[in-house]
């Protein structure tokens, strides 16, 4: 038989916490943004009849509860059900907690669309806390990061809405990706993903494959729908540094540095080397100021044509060269519709290069550091996996608010050392004593553990 597990008054970790020296932001706090996500998916319509027994909020809760969790399948959320449903009930506020099976049924009916508000309310949350502030860069505008991942690909397993393509040996694969879109800081290891990623997937109604190019447009329209005024710089690679792609951006009113390579832009970098040739581009070496042993290298022409057939697009390019004391080099060029002068071309190169971020710090960590992406948690008929991936995406922005601006959370992360040794202790508390609350679960973790298991 189970020993029962050992509740705790929260006044008493509260006393603890308070010797400790440990603040809480009064808002930006895991307990006030899960709070804000429930609001928000109350207000979601249900898809099913009126006979329903578990409350759509409670099955999107429970989804949203095993990402924040780090629980590495649906199969261990449900245990965790069955076991320890009152610190569910308490930290996450779910009522009846559906099992495997329900919660793939139910959450599968669900339109993605419908769960694109509470990103704009944490969004909202933390623009009126000030916590964005320590986001911005040149001249006080954010870093957008854009780039595509790969979440799912099978040779037997495949849902209405994969993608599908045919590998050498003649197999059939069944794939789906998404493109990630990030606020960014050169400075910084926080990445806030702003809107929901864009699943690249068949869409509804249509019998073509969907591509990263259509996903970014839909993308972009959503996010200006939702962020009309937010001044941001777009960062993408080389791919998109093409004519139609600017336009939108453009359009929409986006700054942007994208990638350029030389093979892929032959008629822009033919204009640079006429204007290196004539004197009017500016080239420029300096040493780092922290790093005196690496050396910086720019040269950058303003107004060049972005290639023959669509002259009316006009970039400014810039070259850069890194390098060090070993002869170790490293070469990137961008176009920008920012002017490039002496002034502001380191600002600029740090941040083109702090598109890698969005790789690095959004998918890498998704994929390697307990959220699992990749790990196929179910496909269903409809659009259970877009559901998914939106529901892992917003534990992920929680996480990461709480990281930029939350000094308990901080403070838990300080203790454990590492994001792996905190999500473990998380769920040990979980699995040791009944937790009332995000709060007091922090707040045992910062002040030692082992003194209430005693």
């Amino acid at each position: 038989m189970k020993p029962r597990r050992k509740s705790y008054p929260a006044q008493a970790l509260e006393d603890l916490a308070v010797d400790a020296g440990v603040t809480m932001r009064k808002h930006l706090n895991a307990d006030a943004m899960f709070a804000a996500i429930r609001r928000d998916f109350a207000q979601v319509a249900d898809p099913r009849a009126n006979n329903r027994r578990i409350p759509l909020v409670d099955a999107l809760m429970s989804g949203f509860a095993m990402f924040s969790l780090k629980d590495q399948s649906l199969l261990a959320f449900d245990e965790r059900r069955c076991e320890e449903p009152e610190s569910l009930h308490g930290v996450y506020g779910v009522n009846i907690i559906p099992c495997d099976s329900q919660m793939r049924t139910i959450l599968d009916q669900v339109t993605p669309a419908a769960l694109r508000r509470p990103f704009r309310t944490l969004f909202n949350m933390a623009q009126r806390g000030k916590a964005l502030e320590q986001m911005t860069y040149l001249d006080g505008r954010y870093l957008l990061a854009l780039d595509g991942t790969g979440i799912y690909s099978s040779e037997k397993v495949s849902s209405p809405y994969c993608l599908k393509k045919r590998k050498r040996n003649g197999q059939e694969e069944y794939y789906q990706q998404m493109v990630g879109a990030a606020l960014v800081h050169p400075e910084r290891r926080e990445v806030i993903p702003l809107v929901p990623p864009e699943m690249i997937i068949k869409q509804d109604g249509t019998v073509k494959q969907d591509c990263e190019r259509n996903a970014v447009r839909r993308l972009l329209a959503d996010f200006r729908r939702e962020h009309p005024h937010l001044d941001c710089i777009v960062l993408e690679d080389g791919l998109s540094s093409n004519a139609p792609h600017i336009e939108d951006l453009m359009g929409h009113k986006l700054s942007f540095i994208l990638g350029a390579k030389p093979g892929d832009h032959a008629f822009l970098f033919e204009q640079l080397d006429a204007a290196v040739a004539s004197g009017k581009a500016v080239e420029f070496s300096r040493p780092d100021l922290q790093q005196p042993e690496i050396t910086h290298s720019y040269r950058f022409v303003n107004g060049l044509s972005l290639n023959k057939s669509r002259p009316d697009i006009v970039v400014n390019i810039l070259e850069y060269w890194q390098l060090n004391d070993k002869d170790e080099l490293v070469r990137f060029s961008w176009v920008t519709d920012i002017t490039i002068t002496p002034d502001n071309v380191y600002q600029i190169m740090r941040a083109g290069r702090a598109r890698w971020r969005v790789e690095n710090e959004t998918f890498n960590t998704l994929k390697n550091q307990g959220y699992n992406l990749g790990h196929n948690f179910g496909l269903g008929k409809k659009h259970l996996s877009a559901v998914f991936t939106q529901l892992m995406m917003l534990a992920f922005l929680v996480d990461q608010l709480q990281q930029l601006c939350c000094p308990l959370f901080q403070a838990a992360f300080l203790k454990c050392k590492r994001k792996r040794y905190l999500w473990e202790r998380i769920r040990s508390a979980f699995h040791q004593f009944i937790v009332p609350s995000m709060e007091v679960l922090l707040r045992v973790i910062v002040t030692n553990m082992k003194v209430l298991l005693v």
